[in-house]
């Protein structure tokens, strides 16, 4: 199973966001789902419209962020029940930018993590160093640091609704600079290790995602890594038709490799 993403931040009003929808959904259509997992995160204000028009939940859809607690005075927070009545099957949790720009940190990531599976939903956590943290040559300890402390509490049956996106905090947004295949490979491993230590065999089970400026020239050379379960895409997924075109680089891709391996 292949996962294939894309985040679409503060971008799209409703209508674009429907329409996205409503023509990746087109064209990806023929593409067997027990190949391929697909999602989209789009902004708050699209969520129930984007979920109407998805048809046999062969794309699912979810949300870039989640509050903890269910009800409360939290002026301008998003709760766990808010978010059951659109239908959103997956929260994003600990994206750099909900760390770097507005300040979360890695309890904040923890007690969200705890609520979203408390209400059922997929989690799909972000992790990344930062360009100063790569420097100092700290990058794996940061990860681990990361890991370990928004799973606190996370038992093993739970493991079954989570994935792990590893974005480098250098590589994501406008300016960023692209990881290469092998660096990227490394770093997934040093994940799984991870998750294995906290969970033994069934924690090599997680899919591991990779998100940081992957575009239609890298794709390709990022999926086959070692340790690479998926793509979480940025702007080379916000249009539908360049979005399809990476789907089914990396599919037959994938699918060429498979055979290669099943051959020897």
């Amino acid at each position: 199973m292949l996962y294939i993403g894309t985040n679409l931040k503060m971008y799209k009003t409703i209508a674009q966001t429907v329409d996205y929808m409503k023509e990746l959904q087109d064209l990806t259509s023929d593409i067997d789902r027990e190949r391929l997992m697909l999602f989209v995160i789009p902004s708050y204000t699209s969520l129930e419209s984007a979920g109407k028009c998805i048809i046999n939940k062969n794309i699912k859809f979810g949300a870039q962020n989640m509050f903890w607690e269910p009800e409360g005075q939290f002026t301008g927070e998003i709760s766990p029940v808010m978010l059951k009545e659109t239908g959103v099957e997956i929260i994003e949790i600990g994206h750099s930018e909900r760390r770097h720009v507005f300040g979360e940190t890695d309890a904040d990531v923890n007690k969200k993590v705890l609520a979203a599976l408390k209400y059922s939903f997929t989690v799909l956590l972000c992790i990344g160093e930062t360009k100063e943290q790569k420097e100092l040559g700290i990058g794996n300890e940061i990860l681990n640091i990361q890991l370990k402390t928004a799973l606190c509490g996370v038992s093993r049956q739970d493991l079954n609704r989570l994935w792990i996106a590893y974005e480098p905090v250098w590589a994501i947004g406008v300016h960023g600079t692209p990881a290469s295949s092998e660096y990227v490979s490394k770093k997934h491993q040093v994940i799984k290790s991870v998750l294995k230590a906290l969970y033994g065999e069934t924690g090599e089970s997680v899919p591991v995602l990779y998100g940081g400026s992957v575009n239609n020239e890298n794709a390709h050379e990022l999926i086959i890594m070692p340790g690479v379960d998926g793509l979480f895409i940025g702007r080379s997924a916000w249009n539908a038709v360049n979005f399809n075109k990476i789907i089914r680089q990396v599919i037959e891709l994938t699918g060429q490799c498979k055979k290669r391996t099943n051959s020897f």
